[in-house]
């Protein structure tokens, strides 16, 4: 076992209802090649069943990780992703990264080794990675998926950049924590989604910097409920509701939210046309309909639409616990 206070990288992994693919997520942490020692810690969400935390601490017990796997009751993502960031700080006092992975991705061997050196050479705040979608039954699957915005990766050059979307590749500094007047995400975003894309704003607002590196990959499993039509649609919905919520929420003052419902209204015929272009580029009516679709969920969101892409189910009412 790697003494504690060695431990200056913490990988904090949320996960629900997933105990198969955590196994594969957990086995590709196993062959990292980084030099430095690091430790894991694994949130299970799901207090009724807690199967994920059970396979972590057997992980653990047997194999080369150290770490630790707590349980978080409360339902939502925002939720165990406030438990998993916060627990790791205080049980890693000396920990200076903390790196995020999620349950259904798989990382590279060289993937932690990557972004914790592209941060400390950058002195960035905040580095985001590429996550590359393989289709769960479909080696090949239909172009309109492999396409899709919603299942295209961020990409580019290793070097700075504006903002990073997405928590289920990146790492942050613990100074990052400690400079923001909430360090948390947002719970209004526990259920619909997005409470990673605006605590990147908040960061982004309070002067961290920012940086990407294209060497840092990890892989997201989609399952096979996810490759249909209607799934991606209403995703494209959420995703405009999302930006919507997210941007009523950093509104100041009446005018300004007043703007926002000009703004829901402007993006309809900006949709419609960037809907067009994208069926003449890319012949596929499911990929021109996403800027459609995100244009339509964001004027919804302005009239009260709140989509819930994540939804709670009972769970006994406990603290936390490992």
């Amino acid at each position: 076992m790697q003494s504690e206070p060695a431990i200056r990288v913490v990988v904090c992994l949320p996960t629900f209802r997933r105990p198969d693919h955590l196994a594969l997520t957990l086995a590709s942490l196993e062959r990292q090649t980084a030099a430095f020692p690091f430790a894991v810690v694994v949130v299970d969400n799901d207090a009724e069943r807690a199967e994920g935390a059970a396979l972590t601490r057997d992980v653990l017990a047997n194999g080369p990780l150290t770490g630790e796997a707590l349980v978080e009751p409360r339902q939502g993502h925002c939720h165990a992703v406030n438990t998993v960031f916060g627990f790791a700080r205080s049980r890693y006092p000396a920990a200076e990264h903390f790196v995020m992975l999620d349950d259904d991705e798989i990382a590279e061997p060289g993937w932690l080794a990557s972004i914790v050196k592209t941060a400390e050479r950058s002195g960035a705040d905040l580095v985001g990675g590429p996550v590359l979608r393989v289709f769960e039954g479909a080696p090949v699957p239909p172009r309109r998926f492999q396409i899709h915005p919603v299942f295209l990766s961020l990409a580019g050059e290793t070097g700075p950049v504006p903002v990073i979307y997405g928590s289920g590749n990146f790492l942050v500094r613990r100074r990052v924590f400690e400079g923001l007047d909430s360090a948390d995400f947002d719970l209004l975003f526990n259920f619909m989604g997005g409470g990673d894309m605006e605590f990147f704003r908040r960061c982004r607002q309070a002067g961290f910097s920012f940086y990407w590196d294209s060497a840092a990959i990890v892989y997201e499993t989609v399952p096979a409920a996810r490759m249909q039509d209607r799934w991606l649609m209403r995703r494209s919905l959420h995703i405009g509701a999302i930006n919507h919520t997210a941007d009523l929420k950093h509104a100041d003052g009446p005018l300004a939210r007043a703007a926002l419902l000009g703004k829901a209204l402007a993006v309809l015929p900006l949709g419609l046309w960037r809907g067009a272009v994208a069926l003449v580029r890319t012949r596929e009516p499911l990929v021109a309909s996403h800027p459609v679709l995100v244009a339509f969920g964001r004027f919804l969101a302005a009239f009260g639409f709140r989509p819930a892409a994540y939804k709670a189910s009972p769970a006994p009412a406990a603290s936390p616990a490992h």
